[in-house]
């Protein structure tokens, strides 16, 4: 039986709310590792020097995008890390809900984009990089 997509986007929204307690925002928690933990702390230092530098933006796809299409290696690496724990656990929710990966993560971007600060970057679906 198929599943109205009004359904699904409602289930999605509200995995995004129960992602968005840490999950996603610091996916090295999912990791368990102390050295992982650790890791992952120094990506997301990273990160946010560069979304407040407006090299690294949120996406409306729920991934970290580089807002110049290229970025130091060290910012690359962050942005590759932190997007792999997030798809990490869009895979692990979708599997659990039978909401897609696709949007799992469009329900936490809802989020994350909500949340972005002034002065900083964001993409919708389609869109261009916008300054918020």
């Amino acid at each position: 039986m198929t599943q109205t997509p009004r359904f699904h986007s409602n289930r999605a929204v509200a995995l995004a709310l129960a992602l968005l307690t840490g999950a996603v925002v610091g996916p090295g928690l999912l990791l368990g590792a102390p050295s992982a933990a650790h890791a992952q702390s120094a990506a997301k230092a990273t990160v946010e020097a560069a979304k407040a530098a407006g090299q690294v933006g949120e996406q409306a796809d729920g991934y970290l995008g580089l807002v110049h299409g290229q970025a130091s290696p060290d910012i690359g690496g962050a942005v590759a890390e932190i997007n792999a724990g997030r798809a990490a656990v869009y895979r692990e929710t979708a599997a659990k809900t039978g909401v897609t990966v696709e949007a799992a993560g469009q329900a936490t971007a809802t989020q994350l984009l909500a949340r972005v600060p002034a002065g900083q970057y964001y993409r919708p679906l389609n869109g261009a990089w916008t300054k918020k």
